[in-house]
């Protein structure tokens, strides 16, 4: 374990190495799992059982990733060979809507109570990946929320987004109607329900700034309020040092942080909100602080237990994937179709939606189309689409051309909301139409990658597949060919995976500073 205090925090540098691959011969070898239906209610988790965790197992370093995707929580514990041990997982409840930040709350606890004994009392670092842009306001001294959370796809208002388009600079990542700053501003002009946590800081003694006509959080002996991101409140659920707020390169890039940088850019610190943003922004994995004692005490982890910098949830499923070379990308084949690109070369437009996470000393370059398996899902079952997958030629090409969408607009590789579906005409044999749309896709997928190409991004050079498409053979044969470059399935696709995998990079840096620090001495 590490030899820090409770209430220590590291002191590091921001730079960071890519997530070392997992090596190909270390399959989960001890992977007992715990599962709560998604419509499960809370206060039904319960212990899992690990009949074949050993000792000697429980006895080394575990790591444990924490992930809180949109529908539920998910925790994956691996060993140093990122090994699986053990993994659970729960949905949020049926009223999670009514107070999302309660739900989480319970379920953190819940996801960690619900880990074998054994697992929990090794567990040397936790890190946590939270859905993008999931934005509160809190109090600085505990973190209690002062208003409702924002979610990740929260569209603020059109007066709102020209607000931040006056202070960021042309196509900026943070301008886009879900972004963490738009939800700022909201709050912080009080647009539509955005004031109303004005009052419940104000009755719990919060400094209380005036909106952007002109004030600014002035020098007083009360505090401000705290903007946090949702890995963030829940990393800070654990170690307790809320103060001046810590978050991750990831999350913070829509409130406009730039990583490369690795500052707040002078355009937002000029503005009169800044106060509120979280002073601390680490690499994800960096070590950030040890458990609270209390903490500590209720759910069994040990005192020293390092929480590590968090993620976005897609960026924890990239780490996951074990990608770690320019050139790699990883493509989501859910309900949607995501494409990101390891690349040397920084890649941002707006307009596109296209914006680039910074991933040790390399950039994540993403991009996601509207198109996706929920169109697939229009048409067919998922026992059809079983029984059909083997009629799929591959090697034939249906010269259908669709553009399947579920509804009229695309996103990327074509930035025009007007843009129509094209699933016409249909062939009489369902097997030649599900062929049609997996080429339509593919071809969507293809142009992706191109159009990251064309913006300068590093050439492709291999598809790492996620996702229920990752599964289907007659997909990849298709998407093979038309990407030009080998296309395989991910080893690992969860983000909570890939979140461990931060959790074990943050130990390792650690434990090689307090090394160096001893060699010093």
């Amino acid at each position: 374990m590490l030899s820090a205090s409770a209430t220590s925090t590291y002191p590091v540098t921001q730079q960071s190495t890519l997530i070392s691959r997992v090596p190909a011969n270390c399959k989960p070898f001890i992977r007992p799992r715990f599962i709560l239906p998604i419509d499960r209610r809370f206060g039904a988790a319960q212990a899992a059982t690990s009949p074949l965790i050993s000792t000697a197992t429980a006895s080394k370093s575990l790591y444990l990733g924490l992930d809180f995707g949109t529908s539920g929580a998910r925790a994956a514990v691996i060993d140093d060979d990122g090994r699986l041990v053990q993994d659970v997982k729960m949905g949020y409840g049926d009223n999670a809507a009514a107070d999302w930040a309660g739900a989480w709350k319970r379920g953190l606890f819940e996801l960690i109570g619900a880990l074998d004994p054994a697992v929990r009392t090794s567990i040397t670092s936790v890190a946590f990946d939270g859905t993008s842009a999931t934005a509160l306001l809190v109090d600085r001294r505990d973190g209690t929320p002062l208003a409702p959370p924002k979610l990740y796809n929260e569209a603020q208002a059109k007066g709102v987004v020209a607000a931040a388009q006056a202070i960021a600079p042309p196509a900026h990542t943070a301008t886009a109607a879900t972004s963490t700053l738009c939800k700022l501003l909201t709050w912080w002009d009080c647009t539509g329900d955005g004031g109303k946590w004005r009052r419940v800081a104000s009755e719990r003694g919060l400094a209380m700034p005036g909106p952007s006509s002109g004030a600014t959080v002035t020098a007083t002996a009360l505090p401000p309020p705290l903007l946090l991101h949702q890995a963030d409140w829940l990393a800070a659920l654990l170690h307790g040092e809320y103060g001046s707020g810590v978050t991750d390169w990831n999350n913070a890039l829509k409130l406009g942080y730039d990583p490369e940088l690795e500052s707040y850019p002078s355009w937002l610190m000029e503005q009169p909100f800044a106060p509120l943003l979280p002073a601390r922004v680490v690499a994800p994995g960096a070590p950030v602080a040890t458990l609270e004692r209390r903490v500590a005490e209720e759910t069994g982890l040990p005192l020293d237990c390092l929480v590590c910098g968090g993620t976005t949830d897609s960026i924890a499923a990239f780490v996951a994937a074990g990608v770690t070379e320019a050139g790699q990308a990883v493509t989501s084949l859910g309900s949607t179709l995501a494409v990101k690109l390891l690349s040397t070369t920084r890649v941002d437009d707006a307009a596109y939606g296209v914006y680039s996470h910074r991933l040790g000393d390399v950039w994540l370059v993403g991009g996601a189309s509207n198109s996706g398996g929920a169109v697939l899902r229009r048409f067919f079952t998922d026992q059809q689409l079983r029984e059909l997958t083997p009629r799929v030629d591959s090697d034939r090409p249906t010269g259908l051309n669709y553009y399947p969408l579920p509804s009229p607009g695309e996103r990327f590789p074509v930035a025009d909301p007007d843009l129509q579906p094209r699933m016409a005409p249909r062939p009489d044999d369902d097997a030649v139409f599900f062929q049609g749309l997996l080429e339509g896709i593919s071809q969507i997928e293809a142009a992706a990658y191109s159009r990251l190409a064309a913006m300068g991004a590093s050439p492709l050079k291999e598809v790492v597949t996620a996702g229920g498409g990752a599964v289907n053979p007659k997909w990849t044969a298709i998407r093979r060919r038309l990407l030009g470059v080998p296309v395989r399935a991910a080893e690992q696709g969860e983000a909570c995976y890939g979140a461990a995998l931060l959790a074990r990079q943050g130990a390792r840096q650690a434990n090689r500073q307090t090394a160096l620090t001893a060699s010093a001495q």
